[in-house]
């Protein structure tokens, strides 16, 4: 009869203490090693546990030995590793028990797998998948909080006595870094793992190197240059001068008395044929009201003129408002209406518009609007 050799439950491996991990041991038979003997990857489970549980490696060790089992170094077959890899994926199984923590991408080379070291399956050899599986952490320290890192693995048949295939990926990280970390975790591997089940030394590896790699990166990553206030554009008192075929329509009317107050504009309408809108203040507003208006129907609209004066970006907030103000030639807006007549009372008495142009030291416009001098 062949000696027996201890493995942890799965069911409950996360939560062991030192004083339950020696309680929680399924006992299982292996009747095909010598005895006194046991393969290495019985072995490396054990050094696994301790070093993912922080258990004394005493303590165990001397479970081992009083137990009678040496743990002595044998040839391993296809199907030793095969066991070895199956021993491996359990406890990664138990460690990591989401879809969101180890995720399989391919369940058949895992059922494959666990047929062949179970005796089930039709062929003598190894199958012919091999197990991949992705590993998914978070770092959980202050500096790190959310940084995601993903371990690729694939077993070639004769893990462990081959290395893995392990490749690690942080989206926090430059392509460069990545190539560097996966160099140093090759390193790493190469020079402690040969021969051993290997895959949770290589997470702790990466959550202790990868820490480093982030906390250098911020240490050496240049000081934010403060960025220079950007140059404030430059403000500038516009005053618009609107022609429309006619103005009629009532919500039209209504639409430019409301807008005009609403960005602060002063100004005036007039309504008739010819239609009259003027506009003065900051050029943004004066280039908004023109926006909304432009896309009304209209038989005819544009501007037939425009002032637009520049102010000193310097000045105060306060200062400006008083620059804009100490520029307008209105009032507020209003509507205008110049003694209308006509079949329709949408005729305007152009003296009188005049008159009014002229009080308000504008009447130059009056030739841009009608082609004549005003009198």
């Amino acid at each position: 009869m062949g000696p027996l050799f201890l493995l942890p439950c799965v069911s409950c491996v996360r939560r062991l203490k030192e004083s339950e991990f020696k309680q929680n041991f399924i006992i299982r038979r292996c009747g095909t090693l010598d005895s006194g003997k046991l393969p290495l990857y019985v072995y490396t489970v054990y050094i696994k546990m301790l070093f993912c549980f922080q258990i004394s490696y005493c303590s165990v060790t001397k479970s081992i030995l009083e137990a009678g089992l040496h743990p002595e170094t044998c040839s391993m077959s296809y199907l030793e590793w095969a066991e070895s890899q199956l021993a491996e994926i359990e406890l990664l199984t138990s460690m990591f028990p989401t879809v969101e923590e180890l995720e399989f991408t391919d369940q058949l080379a895992l059922a494959e797998l666990r047929d062949y070291v179970e005796g089930s399956a039709s062929t003598g050899g190894p199958p012919p998948s091999r197990p991949q599986f992705l590993i998914k952490q978070k770092l959980d320290s202050a500096n790190t909080e959310g940084t995601l890192f993903i371990l690729s693995c694939a077993y070639p048949s004769e893990y462990p006595s081959v290395l893995p295939e392990i490749t690690v990926r942080c989206p926090g990280l430059s392509r460069a870094q990545q190539t560097q970390l996966q160099a140093l975790l090759n390193a790493y591997l190469m020079e402690n793992c040969q021969g051993e089940i290997c895959v949770l030394s290589a997470v702790e590896w990466v959550k202790d190197n990868l820490q480093l790699f982030i906390d250098k990166s911020l240490l050496e990553a240049p000081a934010p240059k403060k960025e220079s206030a950007s140059p404030r554009m430059p403000e500038v008192f516009s005053r618009l001068w609107i022609y429309s075929h006619h103005i009629y329509n009532k919500s039209k009317r209504k639409n430019i008395l409301d807008w005009s107050k609403e960005l602060g504009l002063s100004g005036f309408s007039m309504p008739g044929k010819p239609g009259i809108v003027c506009v003065e203040g900051p050029q943004s507003a004066c280039e908004d009201f023109w926006s909304r208006v432009k896309v009304l129907t209209w038989k005819k609209i544009m501007i037939r003129h425009r002032e637009d004066i520049p102010l000193d970006c310097q000045s105060e907030d306060s200062r400006l408002v008083e620059r804009i103000d100490s520029l307008r030639k209105f009032t507020g807006f209003e509507e205008a209406m110049f003694d209308p007549h006509g079949n329709r009372g949408n005729h305007m008495d152009l003296g009188q518009l005049y008159q009014f142009l002229n009080e308000k030291g504008c009447c130059e416009v009056f030739q841009m609007y009608f082609g004549i001098e005003g009198r």
